[in-house]
């Protein structure tokens, strides 16, 4: 999430410069619980439709009555641990590295004579920020990948009885990883964190259209604005990256060692078309985008609003 809608121009570019890292890591909390809140039972339900057989579940209605019924609402926020500490972090990595990446580009690529006084800075166009939204992107799927690894594995555990699971949390289910395949057994799905994650480039290029649009033909004040155009932004996201999410997610349920199902990315993608067809990368797609907009608009104008508050 950023926090330069406010501004315009090229100010609205670099806004972020003289925020600090502290600020931001603040803020990133309130984000993250916020999206945490909103957005993990649609989670659950996306991840459990994403990697279930067609015939467990008839569909996100059926796949949320179970859930409930068998598990009661607590069975919606398993693995909400892994990514409510993770987005505390990542939200913060995202911002920094977001704004940095930003002010690289604007100083470098799309000013490179800003030393002149004779030549006026231009604003950082839409497809710098989207090449910043895409390296900050691979940026924070560093510390996405385990976390997300985590939080799969737990997601797709049935039994409403710790007795019954494999992993009794996000501790155990680490631990039991990392002992029987070390730190690289954490980060099983790196590549299709990273190849998903590019894909922030829509993302934030998105993002700075809407609000360019807004701040220029609507008289709607920042919070507002940060809140259509934060949840746009992600509908337009998921519209063009679920595909990628699914994959990840057979690759990140997968069985661990020698004995796995998908030796590589390709067999992993290439395995959802031979097992469901065309509709097996958008299965779980509606409780994902359902979820995309509310969640990450909220999640903006909680950021939002302790920023303003920190300043």
């Amino acid at each position: 999430m950023s926090h330069d809608t406010q501004s315009d121009g090229g100010k609205r570019a670099v806004s972020m410069a003289s925020s600090s890292m502290y600020t931001g890591y603040v803020a990133g909390v309130f984000s993250g619980i916020a999206k945490l809140s909103v957005g993990h039972p649609f989670d659950t339900i996306k991840v459990r439709l994403q990697t279930s057989s067609k015939t467990q579940f008839r569909g996100p209605l059926d796949c949320l009555l179970q859930t409930v019924r068998k598990e009661g609402l607590s069975g919606l926020y398993k693995g909400a641990t892994p990514p409510l500490l993770g987005w505390m972090v990542m939200d913060s990595v995202m911002l920094g590295s977001l704004n940095a990446y930003r002010r690289l580009l604007h100083q470098h690529v799309f000013n490179p004579h800003k030393s002149s006084l004779s030549v006026p800075s231009v604003p950082l166009p839409t497809i710098g920020h989207a090449i910043a939204g895409m390296g900050a992107g691979f940026t924070v799927s560093f510390i996405a990948a385990p976390v997300e690894h985590v939080k799969a594995r737990l997601q797709i555990q049935y039994s409403a009885t710790k007795a019954g699971r494999q992993y009794s949390g996000p501790i155990d289910c680490t631990k039991q990883i990392v002992r029987s395949h070390g730190i690289r057994g954490l980060y099983k799905g790196l590549l299709a964190t990273l190849i998903f994650r590019g894909w922030f480039f829509v993302w934030w290029g998105m993002y700075d259209v809407f609000t360019k649009g807004m701040e220029k033909h609507t008289s709607m004040g920042a919070p507002s604005i940060n809140f259509w155009a934060g949840g746009l932004s992600a509908q337009c996201f998921w519209l063009t990256s679920y595909p990628s999410d699914v994959v990840k997610q057979k690759i990140m349920t997968d069985k661990l060692g020698a004995d796995r199902k998908y030796k590589r990315y390709v067999d992993a993608a290439l395995g959802v078309y031979r097992e469901q067809g065309w509709r097996g990368y958008w299965r779980g797609f509606v409780p994902c985008f359902l979820r995309a907009f509310p969640a990450n608009a909220i999640a903006l104008v909680a950021f939002e609003g302790v920023m303003r508050a920190m300043d």
